[in-house]
């Protein structure tokens, strides 16, 4: 199983600027794609507290699932550009 892993919603433009910062920094993740539907999403709403995506796990970091793309992407530069 992946230490990273990124729920996801095709198409969203947030999504696709973690999933952009993922392969620019070459990093390994594992991806959960997410129903259309905000109210199908429970599997977020367990991990982030909110139906919103993107969300991010890093087991390495300890995080449990941060939401939020800024966030994230600033999360993924702190912690992996080189």
């Amino acid at each position: 199983m992946a230490n990273l892993i990124l729920y996801e919603l095709p198409g969203c433009p947030y999504c696709a600027k973690v999933v952009n910062k993922l392969e620019e920094l070459g990093l390994e993740y594992e991806s959960r794609k997410v129903p259309g539907s905000r109210s199908d999403r429970t599997d977020v709403k367990k991990v982030s507290g909110q139906f919103g995506v993107p969300v991010l796990i890093d087991k390495d970091h300890g995080i449990d699932g941060m939401p939020e793309s800024d966030d994230i992407v600033a999360h993924l530069e702190a912690n992996y550009a080189n």
